[in-house]
């Protein structure tokens, strides 16, 4: 996993099931982040004032006041990123959540890794001061400056390539499938053709000098995957 240098981000950890919160804590410490854990609404709402995260992870179906109702009640009044976890993969919860202001959504079981890659891109939408550089092997990603440097040399990209390199960067030795990026670089409201992102890794390769498709590998039927240590 590639890790930003980040200090002093703060994340609440809100499910009422102690082996997801222990793990999840342990993962994160491990990452360098300052968390704590509640295990219902009001314990959650008490240490959102008293901790003031960056970051709330908020599991959905919880007894009592459950994830939706939280979510607007933090939303209303705090400046924090909400991701919300859930058992239950229907479209209709995902809707709910995010109408409700939550900032992302994912369904269990999940990678750590995964949830990492979804930290990071909060931070780096809600807090880009906190955003330092990230380091992937050659790479060097400067989210402030908008740039990434290859073997210390800054490309030349375009808007549309320095987030779909950025993406995948970040996401080194994760299989991306095509509907996966379009769903991150584009966005939830692209309606083009799946083979825009073909034309775009191409672009990449030739600006990576990556004739052999070493360092981006194309994995068919599954997507890409960018392989540095």
């Amino acid at each position: 996993m590639v890790l930003p240098q980040l200090k002093g981000i703060k994340i609440l950890l809100v499910d009422d099931e102690p082996n997801i919160l222990r793990f999840l804590e342990i993962g994160l410490q491990n990452e360098g982040f300052e968390v704590l854990t509640a295990q219902d609404g009001l314990s959650a709402i008490t240490l959102v004032k008293q901790f003031q995260p960056h970051i709330v992870i908020l599991d959905v179906m919880m007894p009592g006041m459950d994830g939706f109702e939280i979510c607007r009640m933090l939303k209303k009044t705090e400046n924090l990123a909400v991701i919300m976890l859930t058992a239950k993969e229907e479209v209709e919860d995902r809707v709910k959540g995010l109408n409700l202001g939550a900032d992302d959504y994912m369904v269990k079981p999940f990678s750590f890794d995964e949830l990492l890659a979804r930290i990071h891109a909060r931070i780096r939408n809600h807090f880009p001061n906190m955003w330092g550089e990230v380091v992937a092997g050659p790479f060097r990603i400067d989210d402030r400056r908008k740039e990434i440097s290859y073997e210390d040399k800054v490309l030349e990209l375009s808007p549309t390539e320095y987030e779909l390199l950025k993406f995948m960067a970040i996401n080194n030795g994760l299989v991306l499938s095509k509907a996966m990026i379009l769903d991150k670089v584009w966005g939830y409201d692209f309606n083009g053709e799946e083979n825009i992102v073909e034309v775009y890794i191409r672009s990449l390769r030739e600006k990576l000098n990556d004739r052999e498709h070493r360092l981006i590998r194309t994995l068919r039927g599954s997507g890409y995957r960018i392989d540095v240590q």
